[in-house]
């Protein structure tokens, strides 16, 4: 790999402004792009989900913790594994503090198809609290299509789903996998892709132990 030009200080300057036009730019068809995710349709879920987690028996309704709204990563992590997906894993890391999204009436949880004993030495062995429930044995994964069938062998893939509560009733908006992402794991990141979209908290943002939830 070859290092940069080096080249005088005004010559940077102007590279740098020439591709900061292209950031912007770059920036304004992203906001574009979130106004228009916000706008897509939703499907309300029928199918009674049950899930297992650290207090026992949940169900989807149950992970919006009393929130509006819900963002789900499909964790892959098969039932005979031992161990999560390390990619999926790296992504875990970069969640920062849950507190900035449940101050904007959002929560956040993973799903795996493990059965939960299995989850729970991994989960410890990583050092996360967040919320973390196993599907098993249910057809949540299969239904948002985050398990996929090839060869006739379920395939798990990594991905975001998220859900909008209105009452009893859930609603799925949105999904993705794979290089859809890239570049995700900052509260407002994880936001852009909700129905709602960033919504400032009461009183502002805050330190995260400085929030009334």
């Amino acid at each position: 790999m070859s290092l940069p030009e080096i080249v005088p200080r005004a010559d940077w300057r102007a590279a740098r402004e020439a591709l900061l036009a292209k950031e912007k730019a770059a920036t304004r068809a992203r906001d574009a792009l979130s106004a228009e995710r916000r706008r897509l349709p939703a499907v309300e879920v029928g199918t009674e989900y049950v899930f297992e987690g650290g207090d026992g028996k949940a169900t989807l309704l149950d992970l919006f913790e009393g929130r509006d709204q819900l963002v789900v990563h499909h964790f892959m992590f098969a039932p005979e594994w031992d161990a999560g997906c390390p990619g999926c894993s790296a992504f875990l890391d970069q969640i920062g503090h849950l507190a900035h999204l449940r101050a904007r009436g959002t929560s956040f949880a993973a799903v795996s198809r493990a059965p939960y004993p299995r989850i729970l030495p991994f989960k410890a062995r990583m050092g996360w609290t967040l919320p973390w429930y196993s599907s098993y044995p249910g057809d949540f994964d299969r239904d948002l299509e985050a398990t996929v069938e090839r060869d006739g062998q379920p395939l798990d893939r990594a991905g975001l789903s998220c859900f909008l509560r209105e009452g009893d009733r859930v609603l799925h908006t949105y999904s993705a996998f794979g290089r859809g992402l890239d570049g995700l794991g900052s509260a407002d990141s994880l936001l852009d892709l909700t129905a709602l979209g960033r919504r400032d908290p009461r009183g502002g943002v805050r330190h995260h132990d400085e929030y009334d939830l």
